[in-house]
């Protein structure tokens, strides 16, 4: 072990310097490309724990995705440094900014917008800039496709602004992925039920918008490499006989290294292109239609596939179907491996697989596992024909018909190496009202699954979860997950409609220092504040207080209880009675919890001790409260729910960079660019404002 420590050091070291200099070798050219960072999907769902030795670090690296992930989790990142809701916790809640998609217009709820950084360390405002398909027919007056570049609040002038937008003559209902410099996207579009494959080269244009869209140069794949910006390419997605195929369920997965795509559509026929991005006038962008390409991935089967992962480890493509199949297949010479069957609801696997590719572990998320559960399954890379998977774990009751999207992994699973310990979080009971569960992996084990928050007061849908941590957040950094309900939300600023949500949910660490006032989510699904500042412990973590202000001594560190991680906390109201234990919001945006019961007093709100654990005497015979740390929770409303959310990591200036992206999946007014549609949305990530 200890002979591998300088050795990881030092590729970690040599692999900095890539980034400080900006330049890698992208797969086997031998030319080298500035490197930027694009997030989108399937950053999502690709991940790699962390490496157990130089020599797989080294393996893993020639993923590029490997690459983008050590950079958000290695290099410093610039993120709010400070909760501002805990000046106004009671507030309506809004974006940094909104922009109208169009009436009906979104991205979809499974679906994400893609955000390019041209750089791994600093911010643009002229030149990063996110893409968001609108889900609409594209039309003379309806982009199809739109990009926003000014975006961060720290720019100035119109922020954000248009960038450039597009009618590409069809219908997006995927979500877009991009070439590794950004200047190309691609994804797949659907008119009158046949679907094609699209590259599309953009060019900056300020006077275009999603009324007043550009009508990109359609020309043939040999001219594609040399044609003038906007300019586009398509190739027909045709099944095996040459049919016309549809495809709304099935985003591209791009490989940077081998310059290839895979795709699935509404057949069951997993199709794969190469060159893409790269081609050339000689070698133009091409789908392969010699055998055993497109492959069928179940004989006799007309389900639609869901979106594909390819591992470059272990040289294959996995993907789903809505027919509630798992399939394996290789890269290489399309053999097909297909698991037994592990959804039973009508639309079956609807998300695409998270694929850890250092574990050699698959999750895939299954809404009816046919015993009255949605559960999560969990495949080795190599699984068997037949197999359900090495492990399950049920996340609520199962649903013939709503999604289970899928989950996150935390930053401590992400940072761990064999075995590998951390959580999993996902959204879940899509039978029921959607809840979070916390599903704790140890050893590579799934383990018992802890029930923490519902997001909503009634059944409704939730989407896919995501996750950041932030190592720069006041009191020694912070960590959040995100998902939104699509009615009834239960934040604190959705009034019970649609509604984004995030909460902390940083993990506890031995032999860390914490600060007066850092937040760790325990083993309990409770939120843990350092209540005096210290070292923590060896070992594993302390057994914690379950009640409420209970403390908690871990080494020198001493923690207070803030009680069950929620969505949403009541107000202090005067004159009401309050029970031992029940807990409000102050004015401050901190947490008090009842140490005295007793009635609040007449007027105005006490003046509230903003020390943790300080105290707050309403008056003789008067309620006493306990200052339990700032509140773990934001909220934002989206008519409608969510889009899936991407996460930007990277920037310390200007401000406002660093935030999440997303989508309402229904109409309302969008307050910065006017309007009432679909609306593309930038919010903080610490309090969604």
């Amino acid at each position: 072990m200890k002979g591998n420590v300088p050795r990881v050091v030092r590729y970690g070291a040599s692999l900095l310097g890539l980034v400080t200099l900006g330049w890698v070798l992208a797969g086997q050219t031998s030319k080298p490309v500035f490197e930027g960072l694009p997030t989108d999907w399937s950053h999502h769902h690709l991940i790699f724990s962390h490496p157990a030795t130089a020599t797989q670090a080294e393996l893993l690296a020639r993923d590029l995705r490997y690459r983008q992930q050590w950079y958000r989790t290695n290099a410093l990142h610039g993120l709010p440094v400070s909760f501002p809701f805990s000046s106004r916790p009671n507030s309506t809640m809004h974006g940094d900014w909104a922009m109208d998609l169009g009436s009906g217009g979104s991205m979809g709820a499974g679906d994400f917008p893609a955000k390019y950084s041209f750089s791994v360390s600093s911010a643009s405002c002229a030149n990063d800039f996110v893409v968001f398909s609108t889900g609409l027919v594209g039309g003379l007056l309806q982009a199809s496709v739109v990009a926003y570049n000014n975006l961060y609040t720290g720019c100035g002038s119109s922020v954000p602004s248009y960038y450039w937008a597009y009618n590409t003559g069809g219908q997006i209902k995927t979500s877009p992925v991009f070439s590794l410099d950004g200047s190309q996207i691609a994804f797949v579009q659907t008119n009158a039920g046949a679907a094609s494959l699209v590259l599309l080269k953009w060019v900056a244009n300020s006077s275009e918008s999603v009324t007043s869209p550009d009508v990109p140069t359609i020309v043939a794949a040999g001219l594609y490499s040399a044609c003038v910006a906007p300019c586009m390419t398509t190739f027909p997605l045709l099944d095996g006989s040459n049919v016309a195929t549809d495809d709304t369920t099935s985003s591209v997965f791009y490989n940077y290294g081998g310059d290839i795509a895979w795709v699935g559509d509404s057949r069951s026929w997993l199709h794969q292109f190469t060159p893409v991005f790269n081609g050339t006038a000689l070698n133009p962008p091409a789908e392969v239609r010699t055998a055993p390409w497109p492959v069928h991935l179940t004989s006799g089967s007309l389900v639609a596939a869901s979106s594909p992962v390819f591992d470059f480890k272990s040289g294959n493509v996995f993907v789903g179907d809505y027919g509630g199949f798992f399939y394996r297949v290789s890269a290489s010479t399309g053999a097909v491996t297909k698991s037994g069957q592990v959804d039973f609801g009508t639309n079956g696997l609807i998300a695409g697989p998270v694929v850890d590719s250092s574990a050699g572990e698959i999750y895939v998320f299954s809404k009816n596992d046919n015993t009255g559960n949605a559960a999560v399954y969990q495949f080795g890379v190599a699984f068997a024909p037949g197999a359900t998977g090495g492990g399950q774990a049920l996340v609520g009751a199962s649903s013939p018909t709503n999604p289970l999207y899928e989950g996150a992994f935390d930053n401590q699973y992400l940072t761990s190496s064999a075995p590998r310990t951390g959580n999993l979080y996902v959204c879940g009971n899509p039978g029921g009202i959607p809840t979070h569960y916390q599903i704790p992996i140890a050893a590579d084990v799934m383990g018992a699954v802890v029930t923490g928050p519902t997001l909503a007061s009634a059944a409704t849908v939730c989407s896919p979860v995501s996750d950041i941590a932030n190592p720069n957040a006041i009191a020694g950094g912070t960590e959040w997950i995100f998902a939104s309900a699509q009615a009834s939300g239960s934040g604190n600023s959705c009034s019970s409609g649609g509604c984004v949500m995030n909460f902390v949910d940083k993990s506890w660490m031995p032999r860390t220092n914490y600060a007066v006032g850092e937040e760790v989510l325990d083993s309990h699904f409770q939120i843990q504040v350092v209540r005096v500042g210290g070292m923590s412990k060896a070992g594993a973590h302390p057994t914690w207080s379950v009640a409420v202000d209970g403390s908690t001594n871990d080494g020198t560190v001493r923690w207070t209880n803030q009680g069950p991680l929620v969505a949403a906390y009541a107000t202090w109201t005067p004159s009401h009675a309050y029970a031992l234990d029940e807990e409000i919001v102050d004015s401050n945006g901190n947490i008090e919890a009842v140490t005295s019961a007793g009635n609040s007093k007449a007027g105005s709100h006490p003046t509230w001790n903003t020390a943790i654990n300080g105290l707050t005497n309403e008056g003789a015979g008067l309620v006493r409260w306990h200052n339990v740390g700032a509140i773990a929770t934001a909220s934002l409303a989206a008519a409608g729910g969510s889009s899936g959310m991407i996460m930007d990591n990277v920037a310390t200036s200007p401000a406002g960079t660093s935030q999440v992206y997303f989508s309402t999946l229904s109409n309302q007014t969008c307050t910065t660019s006017g309007g009432t549609g679909g609306c593309a949305v930038q919010a903080s990530q610490s309090a969604l404002q």
